[in-house]
């Protein structure tokens, strides 16, 4: 039985018709409405006609996560008096729940480019809403872009939404042909804001870390928001590891139950945080529930003031996410989840005077994030410098040329840029092209490490990648869980995908079903990562790439004389890395898996008096072995004296027989 009354309190309705109009005249809009008002839930069902008397359509609905993607399919099947898989499904990586009658199907925005790249035509698809498209993922530019020139080239009568809670409304609407605008007011009560700010100074995040006292005190502030105000509270933190430090913090709350929230949380948790609860509830999340999942019962957030973002470095070769401080668009879209249903309170982390100096809006991840799966997207479309694409921000060129350069050691383009077979392989496994190269040149061998290293793994797990997947296989967490899944999907897609390439390391470094966790996960992470090998030099690590980088005192991989650095961040105010996830390694699998960039040369310099003539072996940056050379050029080491010459002058020169060059050189006395 449809929820009528659930679906006529839904705010958006009365923008529907001006919606529909669009679609009707131009057939592309961008919809504007705040969170909470029905915009993901009751505009795909009206478009697919399963509510209202419009004509039936097939509506795909892009998500930027699982969580949203699961969420939404299940709260319009809730409306609509079934169970998702009807009239309404979802499909995310590694679960699907669509049947023959399904209509509103809610797929993330990385399936919509996979399923794009395999039928560009989109069959079946009358409608296509891109949601919370202000978030700028790169899945989700990508989609846009893709969607466009498939409405031009192929599909003009293809219908597209851009929806958003708050977003460059007029930059969408370029990018849509000059969609038209459709604007749905909420329901918005008074929010009252309440600076809190610790009340000792903390240090700034930097990389993934957070300072422990920062934590305290928002967990401090937590409680006293219990105290002043009534209400359900929703905390706001950047990820995984935060919210369990705060939620251990909080403890026992009496008659408050603590709920926490994120994309690895186990579905039952999700489903609860999304109804009501019997009893008060504080809400620990991340940025998920700022306009993805509507939290009933909130009249408080407490802002912690961060986000986590991707970053890549790219003089060191270092990315992933990393902890920013949050933007003043974010502020307020969180700020808005207390007065939803009433008047409510923020709790902001930080004093007044530093608000002014948060950024307007989270940069788009276009400018930010590593482009490698980007450009593989881009390059299977047949525009390898996406230069063709229709996006609101052109990819940085600096990291075009890294994207194209790592895709080309892997093997995923041409010269010129233009994907090969291995690139439109390596483009439908679902996991970076690095990751996907270690996965098909190990025959589908090292799932079980391509699982671990494609989503963050558990501070709990340690920084050992071999006794990680020893953790991750005896389960008991939620992560292992999904791992497992993971796992299985990594496993079926190699399957189905052709043998790697001729040419194959897997000979070279010993890759098999039968090798042991160690070498299994130090295969992976060198076939992932090449350029973050590294050998043991006088207390730390020299990557090939050049980059140092420290170990924790009392790993399990401190001394190892080579390892592959998968993980890593860069601690505040120092030029080294700092290892986050890696694996030991034998030589000979170091010195296959970096060939690429082996080279022997001879070197003959002025050194402690003397001249020293050896001929060494590198691997990149890397001395892997040094051996004396007997028979250096002449004009090498003449060059060498005059450098000594220089810098110990004439008048400690002396003659002695050597055997260096023919029967006599010069050295210091």
């Amino acid at each position: 039985m449809i929820r009528d009354d659930a679906l006529d309190a839904l705010p958006v309705r009365s923008a529907l018709p001006a919606l529909t109009d669009a679609l009707a005249d131009g057939g592309t809009a961008v919809l504007v409405a705040p969170p909470g008002t029905g915009k993901t839930t009751l505009v795909p069902l009206v478009l697919a006609g399963l509510v209202g008397d419009g004509p039936a359509r097939r509506v795909v609905v892009a998500e930027p996560r699982r969580i949203a993607a699961r969420a939404a399919a299940r709260r319009m099947a809730w409306l609509l008096g079934e169970r998702p898989g009807e009239s309404v499904g979802f499909t995310v990586r590694g679960e699907r729940a669509v049947g023959r009658r399904t209509r509103v199907e809610v797929v993330t925005t990385g399936v919509l480019v996979q399923r794009l790249q395999r039928d560009q035509e989109l069959a079946g698809a009358d409608v296509v809403v891109l949601d919370e498209c202000h978030e700028r993922h790169l899945d989700a530019d990508t989609a846009a872009a893709f969607l466009w020139d498939v409405r031009q080239t192929l599909r003009p009568e293809l219908r597209l939404v851009a929806a958003s809670a708050t977003t460059d409304a007029e930059g969408w609407a370029r990018l849509l042909g000059g969609a038209p605008v459709v604007e749905a007011t909420g329901v918005s009560h008074p929010v009252e804001v309440v600076w809190a700010p610790p009340a000792r100074p903390v240090r700034p995040p930097h990389g993934m870390r957070v300072d422990p006292a920062l934590l305290a005190h928002v967990a401090s502030v937590v409680r006293r928001a219990l105290a002043e105000r009534d209400g359900d509270v929703l905390c706001f933190l950047p990820g995984v590891g935060e919210i369990a430090q705060v939620a251990g913090r909080l403890g026992e709350l009496g008659a408050v139950d603590v709920l926490q929230v994120h994309g690895r949380a186990p579905a039952a948790v999700q489903e609860a945080v999304l109804a009501p609860g019997a009893r008060r509830r504080v809400v620990l999340a991340t940025s998920v529930a700022e306009s993805s999942l509507t939290v009933p019962g909130v009249r408080v957030v407490v802002d912690s003031g961060l986000a986590r973002q991707p970053r890549v470095d790219h003089a060191r070769g270092i990315g992933g996410l990393t902890t920013v401080r949050a933007s003043r668009a974010a502020g307020r879209q969180r700020a808005g989840r207390a007065g939803r249903e009433a008047p409510g309170t923020v709790y902001r982390c930080w004093a007044e005077a530093e608000d002014g100096r948060l950024p307007a809006f989270p940069a788009p991840e276009i400018k930010v994030a590593d482009l490698t799966a980007f450009a593989l997207q881009a390059a299977c479309w047949g525009d390898p410098d996406a230069s063709g694409l229709a996006l609101l921000d052109p990819p940085p060129p600096g990291a075009m040329a890294a994207a194209r350069s790592a895709l080309t050691a892997v093997g995923a383009v041409d010269p010129a840029g233009r994907a090969v077979d291995r690139g439109v392989r390596l483009s439908r496994l679902g996991v970076h092209p690095r990751l996907g190269r270690a996965l098909l040149d190990t025959s589908g061998a090292g799932a079980e490490v391509v699982a671990l290293l494609s989503e963050e793994v558990p501070r709990e797990y340690g920084d050992d990648l071999a006794a990680a997947l020893r953790r991750a296989r005896r389960g008991g967490d939620a992560y292992a869980a999904r791992w497992a899944a993971e796992v299985r999907r990594l496993r079926a897609v190699s399957a189905q995908s052709p043998g790697p390439s001729a040419g194959r390391p897997e000979g070279a470094l010993g890759a098999g079903p039968g090798t042991g966790d160690e070498r299994l996960a130090g295969l992976v992470a060198a076939l992932a990562f090449p350029e973050r090998i590294a050998k043991w030099d006088g207390g730390s690590y020299l990557m090939v790439s050049g980059t140092r980088a420290e170990v924790a005192e009392g790993s399990a991989l401190r001394g190892a004389p080579w390892i592959v650095v998968a993980v890593a961040d860069r601690p505040g105010g120092k030029g080294h890395a700092r290892v986050r996830l890696g694996a030991a390694v034998p030589e000979e699998v170091a010195r296959a898996a970096a060939g690429a960039v082996s080279a022997e040369r001879d070197e003959v310099r002025w050194a402690e008096g003397d001249v020293v003539a050896r001929r060494v072996e590198r691997l990149g940056a890397v001395e892997s072995a040094v051996r004396p050379l007997r028979d250096a050029p002449p004009e090498l080491v003449r060059a060498a004296l005059l450098d000594g010459l220089r810098q110990e002058g004439l008048g400690r020169v002396r003659k002695v027989g050597c055997s260096l060059v023919g029967s006599w050189c010069v050295v210091m006395s």
